[in-house]
Parts: structure tokens; sequence; C-alpha cells
């Protein structure tokens, strides 16, 4: 029983098809100016114009990357300051940690719900150069707390500074005009039903381009060097398409997120409970337990749920996220449940029956 959409999301029917259409079609180097090459060319121009539609930006300032975590380093390198949060994913934390040490990085406080105030980032913009990065997610990976981009992108452009949205989390499944105000995006295809390995960084004019990171030849502006890969460009276009109709989708998510935290409030408590967060998703903090002992002892019964982000899977320590807003005991006996399009009233009552037999029978020691 999946229940771990916001670690990847099954791969869609379409985005195969269209990856085995691109397959026997567009195989060539795309950078080849036969017929052959042209036609991979074409697959990865038509996907850089479906990802400039979602995202409201000339298709010519879509970047094609490895995924998010590329596009989240490659926003934010070159930035003469930046100012960012530990709810952010750790290629945006890690990324601030190593800039550190050579620019200004100021850290926001995260409210208990969550969320970053723009009274914070007015109060802290003054103090920095102009052309500084504010880096904020359009929505929590694990809690799905959604932030105010809007008033965000106000708060920064009074200052002169660039807003970076990491709306990995949030295509698909939010309408674009509640997270697009930025001056740059990353995407990831996987998150939305594509295939791994690609994902996307977009930009609006006037702000600057991104720095390269690599050296090599002149794909992708030059900013991303590498021979461009038209099967996977050809997935990823194939699920954007799917990702416009996504927010249509969510009540019935709610509804089902909901009927989990409400069966099992006897042994678990939301950290987070307000409106603003998205529809399908779930923290929940089960005292008594540590996260990767309630995520191992649900696999056994064919539950898959996660204990925060992917990329940190098989870390004992607890989820940073969870931890900036509530402490690191709450943070300790978090689990995260994410809910995808396919997923149905039996599956959440399933998961509900192994979850209580589960944490009814042995409480372990903290």
């Amino acid at each position: 029983m999946y229940l771990d959409w916001n670690s990847t999301a099954p791969v869609l029917p379409e985005v195969q098809r269209a990856m085995h259409e691109a397959e026997a079609h567009g195989w060539a180097n795309p950078a080849s100016v036969h017929r052959l090459g042209r036609a991979a060319r074409d697959q990865i121009e038509v996907a850089r114009r479906a990802l400039g539609s979602l995202l409201g930006v000339n298709a010519r300032d879509v970047v094609f990357t490895s995924g998010g975590t590329e596009a989240n380093n490659m926003a934010l390198l070159g930035a003469p300051a930046l100012v960012t949060s530990r709810l952010e994913h750790p290629s945006v934390t890690r990324t601030a940690e190593l800039l550190a040490e050579t620019i200004p990085v100021i850290w926001l406080a995260a409210t208990p719900s969550g969320l970053i105030e723009p009274e914070q980032v007015l109060e802290v913009l003054p103090k920095l150069p102009t052309g500084t990065v504010v880096a904020i997610q359009a929505t929590n990976h694990e809690t799905g707390a959604i932030q105010p981009i809007s008033e965000l992108a106000l708060a920064v452009h009074r200052h002169g500074a660039w807003l970076h949205v990491d709306a990995v989390q949030a295509a698909g499944r939010l309408p674009p005009a509640a997270w697009r105000d930025g001056d740059s995006f990353c995407l990831a295809a996987h998150k939305l039903g594509g295939p791994k390995g690609i994902g996307a960084l977009a930009w609006r004019i006037p702000r600057p381009a991104p720095k390269a990171a690599l050296l090599g030849g002149n794909q992708e502006r030059g900013l991303r060097p590498g021979t461009q890969n038209a099967v996977l460009a050809a997935g990823f276009r194939a699920a954007i398409e799917h990702a416009w109709s996504g927010p249509e989708r969510q009540p019935k998510l709610g509804l089902l997120r909901d009927r989990m935290e409400r069966e099992l409030a006897e042994w678990s408590h939301p950290n987070l409970t307000h409106a603003n967060r998205q529809a399908h998703v779930t923290s929940l903090h089960v005292p008594g337990w540590r996260a990767d002992e309630l995520v191992a002892a649900l696999d056994l019964e064919g539950i898959c749920i996660s204990g925060g982000a992917a990329c940190s899977a098989g870390s004992a320590e607890p989820s940073a996220v969870v931890t900036a807003m509530l402490g690191r005991e709450r943070a300790r006996g978090s689990v995260r449940v994410s809910l995808g399009e396919t997923n149905t009233t039996a599956d959440i009552d399933r998961a509900i029956d192994a979850f209580r037999a589960i944490v009814s029978r042995r409480r372990p020691h903290p």
C-alpha cells in the first residue's frame, strides 16, 4: 500500500507511452543537425514549452537539469547573500551551509504552523545587498504547509531581492497562481508521475541567469552542458500535461487524509492542523515511537510511508522540518503519510487498521 507520494509518484501510463515513442524516434543526439538529431531536439523543445506555460515564463528561460536538487543548487550559487529557513529541502539548506562560508546567510525562524512570515523577510533584507536571493518552498515536503508566496514576493521585491521558489511539491497539486509569483522556480519530473533523472530550473527576466555549475558544451544555453536526454524530456512533457488538472483531484485526497487523522486521533497527533496545507499529506507525531521504528513496522505490514524527506532516509536524525517547527523531541516520533490519485478509501482503512494494530501491541522505549 503506497502512501509515500511526496517521495516519488508512480510513473503515469501516458508518460510511459511518451517515453516509448521517444525511444523509437528521438534517440539521436539532440545537438546533431541531421534529421534524426532534429527529431530528438523537437522532443526537448516541446517539453520546454510545456514547462514555460506551466511556470508562466518564456520557454527560453527554462533549463533542464538532473532533478530538483541540481536546480536548487544552480539557483543559489552565485548569490551575493541568501535568506532561507530550516524548513527547506536539504538541497537548499546544505547549499546555504556551504555558502555561509563566503557570503551572508540569514536563517528565518519558522512558526509552529510551519510558515515563514513576510514580516521577517522585510526585517532582514535592508541589511543585505541588492540581488540577495530569498529561497522559500511553495509547499513543504513533509508537512504540506503552503507558504504565502504572493505576500513573500511583495516583501522580497520591495528591497531589490529575488525570490527563488522550490515548486517541486506544489506543481500538479496547487493552482499555479498560488506559487508562481517568484523570480525563479525548480521542478522535478518524478514528483509529477514523470521519470527520475530530469528536472528544471526556470527564471523570469530581468533576474540574471544562474551561473553554470559545470563546464562543457553549449547545451541548455551553456548553463547545463552535456548531451540532453530526449526520452526523459518526453516523459517530463507528458507529466506536465497531466499536472495541469492535478489541483482538481486534491479535494478527494483531503477527505481521505482527514479520515486517517480522525481515526488515528487516539494514537497520534498531526504536526500541522491549520487549513493552509496541502490536502494529500499529513505529518503525524506518535508518542513513544521513533519514526524509523514505526516506518519499519508498517513496512512489514505492507504499508509504505516515510519518516521525512526521502533523501534523508537511513539517517538516525529526526526530521529537520518538524524540529524547526516544534522541537527535536516532537520530531523524533514524526512520520509522513502522503497520498496520490490512485489511493482509495479501502487503502486508507487498511493503513488505519495496520497502524492501530502496531501501536496498540507495543510501545517502544524512547
